[in-house]
């Protein structure tokens, strides 16, 4: 018996392994931007490039957590792509202040807008807003994609929200410091001169309206860029910017000087020990983490290697099983953790309950627990493997979806900072009972074992073929056996490559896809980051079907 264990749990280890080798393999790539001749072009400019830029400005690089560094992957092929969304987002250590930092990446078109850049923009800005973390823009875009112009430009959330934002976070106190490192054109103008101290770079910063060929067409006036708005005509005519600095290194150097005066913040007060590491070494994670999504295992193990000691304190742990409720610690900070338990379980009258589905019990147990957490001050976490809600006419007989909706009012309306990490299957009413995306966890990523979509892959093709084989039939059509298998082939591979954890990140479902390994890094990291932005209501459900 412990001879087959060892086999499977090898198997789990190799296979994990392999998508993490896969995961790293893909961040190299990004990490290049718009490749290796853009770079080389952005360093005979004397710029850095917004990576390096980034890692300039941080304490320390390897202390920090990036924001969606898939945006983008497969998407805008037509125009040749748009690497990590043509902006590098952050949060880490400036002079020990935890901020967000957001880098134009000039390698990808020039650092132009597509509309899931404005995605990506605003979604910085969320981050910083609902914790009052500091925000630094290291400005360097052409502007708007222009072919894409009609998908980023006029609506509420494409590119005005973002200056709409700095508006909003201005009078919310929430300091805005910007870097004109390069281009900074038309409506892109606002950004800095928005924010609470604007710096421009010599001879490579600059900021207009209309730039030297459009002030030609439009008024006939001939200037070049740099009289027109470089740093010089900024900072010593205009006054627009604040700093003049000689080089990327000299203003970053300046940026940091200025975080290093910020006073220190409000808390929000949440619960905080000396951080002890699991007694479970973290990698034998990788073991517990079934090679075989459909494969039942304990999430209390996986639990186990990510909390403090290994050591949790289980809530109705008799009751309701098919979700594991426990309080915790991370990296020191105490954790309400909402789990999906994928092993087969029985209730007390012998009755099978199946791994990753929700029953009536556990909905309910869970909805009073995110309510404790409440009470108590205690930031959640969910821990998603999830195949939905228990479906049946005995299941709707006993309440189902009263039991349903009863947790999903309770987490919705949560007032302690929620994360979610999606660890497999993520499926329907399932992802949003268990915090998805649409219910604003502070933050959200995926292992590259996540699944998410409305249902398996198996299940939608074989629905979506009964469709396909009905219409034709009602046509006087016949489809042949072969024929029916062939279909089922292509339908299934279409749908599960639209479940991949990289396809939700490229649409920032997802906060980015990470390496288990580094999951206590993001929570320990988002904990401390929501602690910035005291809780300024008081919690309440409204109406509850009991």
């Amino acid at each position: 018996m412990t001879k087959k264990i060892d086999i499977e749990e090898s198997k789990n280890d190799d296979s994990i392994r392999m998508l993490i080798s896969d995961l790293k393999r893909k961040q190299q790539k990004v990490y290049l931007g718009g490749g290796k001749s853009k770079i080389e072009k952005q360093h005979k400019k004397g710029k850095l490039t917004a990576r390096e830029r980034i890692e300039f400005l941080l304490d320390n690089p390897k202390d920090a957590i990036e924001i969606g560094t898939f945006v983008g992957e497969g998407m805008y092929e037509e125009y040749g792509g748009c690497p990590s969304g043509g902006v590098v987002v952050k949060i880490g250590y400036v002079s020990k202040k935890l901020c967000v930092i957001v880098a134009n990446d000039a390698t990808v078109k020039a650092g132009a807008w597509f509309p899931i850049t404005a995605k990506k923009n605003l979604r910085a800005q969320e981050i910083s807003i609902e914790n009052k973390l500091p925000i630094i823009y290291l400005v360097d875009s052409a502007g708007v994609f222009l072919p894409m112009q009609d998908e980023i430009f006029p609506d509420k959330e494409h590119f005005g929200r973002m200056f709409r934002n700095n508006a909003i976070m201005s009078s919310m106190g929430i300091t805005q410091i910007a870097a004109v490192m390069g281009s900074c054109v038309a409506g892109g103008a606002y950004l800095p001169i928005m924010s609470d101290e604007a710096l421009i770079v010599e001879k490579t910063g600059s900021i207009f309206l209309a730039g030297s060929y459009l002030v030609r067409a439009a008024i006939g006036e001939s200037v070049d860029n740099e009289t027109l708005g470089g740093a010089t005509t900024h900072c010593e005519i205009s006054g627009v910017t604040d700093y003049k600095s000689k080089d990327d290194k000299d203003c970053l150097s300046s940026i940091k000087n200025i975080m290093d005066k910020i006073g220190d913040f409000d808390t929000a007060g949440f619960s905080r020990k000396e951080s002890i590491a699991p007694k479970t070494e973290a990698k034998e994670l990788y073991s517990k983490i079934p090679y075989d999504r459909v494969k039942q295992y304990d999430v209390k193990e996986i639990i186990k290697c990510l909390v403090d000691n290994s050591e949790f304190e289980e809530y109705k742990a008799l009751f309701g099983k098919t979700i594991v409720c426990a309080y915790a610690r991370i990296d020191g900070w105490a954790v309400g953790i909402v789990a999906n338990q994928r092993q087969l379980v029985k209730t007390k009258k012998g009755e099978a309950r199946f791994g990753g589905v929700i029953y009536s019990d556990s909905a309910d147990k869970a909805a009073r627990f995110i309510m404790n957490c409440n009470q108590k001050k205690i930031p959640l976490l969910f821990l998603q493997d999830v195949t939905g809600f228990m479906v049946g006419s005995k299941s709707e007989h006993g309440g189902i979806i009263k039991d349903g909706a009863k947790m999903v009012n309770a987490m919705a309306n949560s007032v302690v900072p929620k994360f979610t990490i999606v660890m497999g299957n993520s499926y329907g009413a399932g992802n949003y009972a268990m915090c998805g995306k649409a219910y604003d966890p502070r933050l959200i990523a995926a292992w590259p074992t996540a699944n998410i979509a409305v249902m398996s892959g198996a299940s939608a093709a074989k629905t979506l073929l009964q469709i396909k084989v009905a219409t034709m039939e009602a046509k006087g059509e016949t489809l042949s056996e072969e024929g029916k298998n062939e279909l089922l082939k292509e339908i299934t591979d279409r749908y599960n490559s639209q479940t991949s954890p990289y396809y939700a990140a490229s649409r920032l479902w997802v906060d980015d896809v990470i390496d288990p390994l580094d999951t206590r890094k993001w929570v320990s990291m988002g904990i401390e980051a929501a602690n910035h932005a005291p809780i300024e209501k008081p919690y309440n459900v409204g109406v509850l079907q009991t």
